[in-house]
C-alpha cells in the first residue's frame, strides 16, 4: 500500500526469511562462515542458535543459495516428531520411496543409508537442516547421531545443521547426548543487532527495495532499537507498520512518534509499554538515604561494641 508513496519496488520489511534481504552484519557474516566451515570435509553436526527473530533461518536460506546441484538437501521445519516420523520426513524430503505400511526404523534407516552411499559415489553432498531443533526429543537426536555413523576415512556421508533457540544448547548438555555433542564441528550463537547495525539494516533493506534516500529519522532509529532490542524480526514489524502510519498521514519521514505508535500496535504489552526510566535525582536521593541510614546505625552499634 505504501510502496508507491515512498518510491519502493517491494515491501522492505517483510518477516519472510528472504535471503535477498539478508543484511550481513558482522555477526550474521560470522554465523554464515561457521555454517560453511561445518559443511567442510570434517562433516558431522553444525549448531546455530539464537533468540527468536535474530535471523537464523534467513542465514540458513542464504547458505542454501550457495549450494550447487551436487548437494541434496532435506529441510525439516517441524521437528516435533518421533524417531520414525523423523526418518519418514527425511525420506520424503530426499524423495526416497518406501511403503508406509512397512515403515520401521530399520527399513527407513537402511533406505536413507543407501541414498547416502549412492550420493557419495556420485560425488554428491547430502545435507540435513532441522529448524526449531530445540523441540527435538533426546531419543530423536540420538537417532540422528546414528544416521551420521556412516562415513569414509575422511568424511561423514550425512552433514546435519541444527538451528534452534538457546534452549537447544541446554538439551545438548545432557549426559546421554554427550556422543552427539562431541560430533559438533562448528557452533555459533547469533546475537541481536546493536544500534549502528540497526541503522545499517534499515538502510540496506530500503536500498534492496529501490529506495536510496533516508526515510527514518535518527530519533526513529533509536526508538526502533530501544523497543526491539536489536531483534531483526521486531524491527521489521515496527518499521513496516511505521511506514504505513507515515503513508496514512502523508509524511515523507518516519519519526519516533510513529515508531512508538507502531510498537503499541504490533508488540506485546511487555515490550511496547516499558515503564519510563527513573530520573537520576531519584537514585541520588536513594544514595543519600542509604548513607544516612548507615551512619545512624554506626552511631548506635559502635558504643555497643566498645562495652
Amino acid at each position: 500500500m505504501y510502496t508507491g508513496f515512498f518510491g519502493l519496488t517491494s515491501a522492505p520489511f517483510s518477516i519472510a526469511p528472504n535471503p535477498d534481504f539478508l543484511y550481513l552484519s558482522p555477526r550474521h557474516a560470522e554465523a554464515l562462515a561457521h555454517l560453511r566451515y561445518g559443511l567442510g570435509d570434517a562433516g558431522g553436526f553444525v549448531l546455530l542458535t539464537g533468540e527468536v527473530g535474530t535471523g537464523k533461518t534467513t542465514v540458513s536460506r542464504s547458505l542454501l543459495q550457495e549450494l550447487d546441484e551436487n548437494a541434496e538437501v532435506a529441510f525439516i521445519l517441524n521437528p516435533t516428531l518421533s524417531e520414525l516420523e523423523l526418518l519418514a520426513a527425511i525420506c520424503d524430503e530426499l524423495k526416497i520411496r518406501y511403503k508406509k505400511s512397512d515403515a520401521s526404523l530399520k527399513l527407513l534407516g537402511d533406505k536413507i543409508k543407501q541414498r547416502l552411499l549412492k550420493n557419495h559415489q556420485l560425488g554428491k553432498q547430502t545435507l540435513l537442516i532441522i529448524d526449531e531443533a530445540q523441540h527435538l526429543q533426546p531419543a530423536v537426536l540420538e537417532q540422528l547421531r546414528l544416521l551420521t555413523n556412516l562415513e569414509t576415512n575422511t568424511q561423514k556421508l550425512l552433514q546435519v545443521i541444527l538451528i534452534g533457540q538457546p534452549e537447544l544448547q541446554e538439551v545438548l548438555k545432557r549426559n546421554d547426548l554427550r556422543q552427539l555433542a562431541q560430533r559438533i564441528t562448528a557452533r555459533y550463537h547469533l546475537l541481536p543487532l546493536d544500534l549502528h547495525e540497526v541503522q545499517q539494516y534499515l538502510t540496506y533493506r530500503l536500498k534492496v527495495s529501490g529506495c536510496q534516500r533516508p526515510i527514518f529519522t535518527v530519533a526513529a532509529i533509536k526508538k526502533l532499537y530501544q523497543l526491539s532490542g536489536g531483534i531483526p524480526r521486531l524491527v521489521n514489524l515496527m518499521a513496516d507498520r511505521a511506514l504505513l502510519a507515515a503513508y496514512s498521514q502523508q509524511q515523507a519521514l518516519v519519526n519516533d512518534k510513529l515508531v512508538l505508535l507502531a510498537a503499541n500496535e504490533v508488540l506485546p504489552l511487555t515490550l511496547s509499554n516499558k515503564p519510563n526510566k527513573l530520573p537520576s535525582w531519584f537514585w541520588s536521593l536513594i544514595g543519600v538515604c542509604a548513607i544516612v541510614v548507615g551512619f545512624s546505625l554506626a552511631i548506635i552499634i559502635m558504643p555497643l561494641l566498645q562495652r
